[in-house]
């Protein structure tokens, strides 16, 4: 010890005085302690998974009045069996249930933090289903998902691939109310030698361009005949039945960030601006969820529906940011006559949601039971 540092320590007396207390808050000493604290990472990597896995996602959700209707009127979903107690009994509901958007949203954003908050891209997300009775507010929804595949990607190195089937279900009786499966890229730890040849499952790129039909039609009403009657038009020439919808819906504050916020969706996309100033979209962007909902909402409010059968093949294209204006574009599939009740058929459907350059920024197919013309 050098003579002045004797002194500091003992002030020449010979005493030990009292270390300097540190101020944490000053800046200075503040940027050096964050340069050697250790951060607390949340979410999991690739190799975390592993085909087999149950997860049991912690913590549940309740399903409230309050939460089903923000959900629906952020995205323009007013069908008014999910408002009003005298259209939700003529539709057989013994009071406005929980749409089902919000109920895929709240299933999934429970999952987040465990499954896909270390970020990656979302590949896709299938067979969304909603098998059991319909479901009310107050009711508590437990989610669990089962890791279906795990893949490596010889495109992305610093990747892999997971796919899990996830369930949300009634806490009290265990019934399952919604289910699907997803897939999505997830950070590795350590990426993997590639020879750089591409992704396996890559589709082959070869054959002219499609071409367009010659006409488009569209229905005359939001009826199920309506749809049967376009599909018949179109069946007897080069013509498809498809549309567009007028209403658009900008992404906000609430939209981008308040509503997947309260499906306990944790992934810093949504929330986390200082994070995302260096990504690809330079803000926070909207909840897959979201984009979809507001789409499906403008394609509902030109349709009678009876009840949501469920989703395929869905899969979202690109980032939509706050200030983006998410738009709607309908194509009729089929029509069927079956469904659950005298009062409806069924229609399949393939929407494509898009952004105010036409760029689409998500599509599905989905089904759906939609209302018979009244006697």
């Amino acid at each position: 010890m050098t003579r002045e540092s004797q002194r500091d320590s003992d002030n020449g007396s010979g005493e030990r005085s009292e270390p300097r207390p540190i101020d944490w808050t000053d800046p200075d000493t503040f940027a050096q302690a964050l340069e050697r604290a250790e951060t607390k990472e949340k979410g999991n990597f690739f190799e975390d998974f592993a085909e087999g896995d149950l997860i049991e996602h912690d913590p549940g959700l309740t399903l409230t009045e309050w939460g089903n209707q923000q959900w629906m009127s952020q995205t323009l979903n007013h069908d008014p069996a999910y408002w009003r107690t005298d259209a939700a009994a003529a539709r057989g509901f013994e009071e406005p249930p929980i749409h089902p958007d919000y109920l895929t949203a709240a299933t999934l954003g429970i999952t987040v933090e465990d499954l896909s908050e270390k970020g990656g891209y979302f590949l896709g997300r299938t067979d969304v289903r909603f098998p059991g009775t319909p479901v009310y507010a107050g009711t508590e929804l437990h989610v669990e998902s089962e890791v279906v595949n795990c893949a490596t990607s010889s495109s992305r190195p610093e990747y892999g691939i997971v796919s899990w089937r996830t369930r949300g279900k009634d806490a009290a009786t265990g019934d399952v109310l919604c289910s699907y499966e997803r897939t999505n890229m997830i950070p590795r730890r350590e990426p993997v030698a590639t020879d750089g040849s591409g992704s396996a499952t890559a589709a082959e790129e070869d054959g002219d361009e499609p071409e367009l039909p010659d006409e488009f039609i569209s229905p005359e009403g939001g009826y199920y005949e309506d749809f049967v009657e376009a599909l018949e038009r179109a069946g007897d020439e080069n013509a498809a039945v498809a549309y567009r919808h007028e209403r658009g819906r900008t992404q906000d504050d609430v939209t981008v960030a308040s509503l997947p916020l309260a499906t306990l969706n944790t992934a810093k996309q949504h929330h986390n601006v200082d994070v995302m100033a260096d990504s690809p979209s330079g803000d926070i962007v909207t909840y897959g969820d979201v984009t979809r909902s507001t789409a499906l909402g403008h394609a509902r409010s030109d349709e009678r529906t009876w009840r949501e059968v469920g989703f395929d093949d869905e899969s979202f294209h690109t980032f939509v940011a706050v200030g983006d204006t998410v738009y709607a574009f309908t194509r009729v599939i089929e029509a069927e006559a079956t469904a659950s009740s005298d009062e409806a058929g069924t229609v399949t459907f393939e929407h494509i949601a898009f952004n105010q350059d036409d760029e689409p920024v998500y599509s599905g197919t989905r089904t759906a039971e939609i209302r018979t013309r009244p006697n």
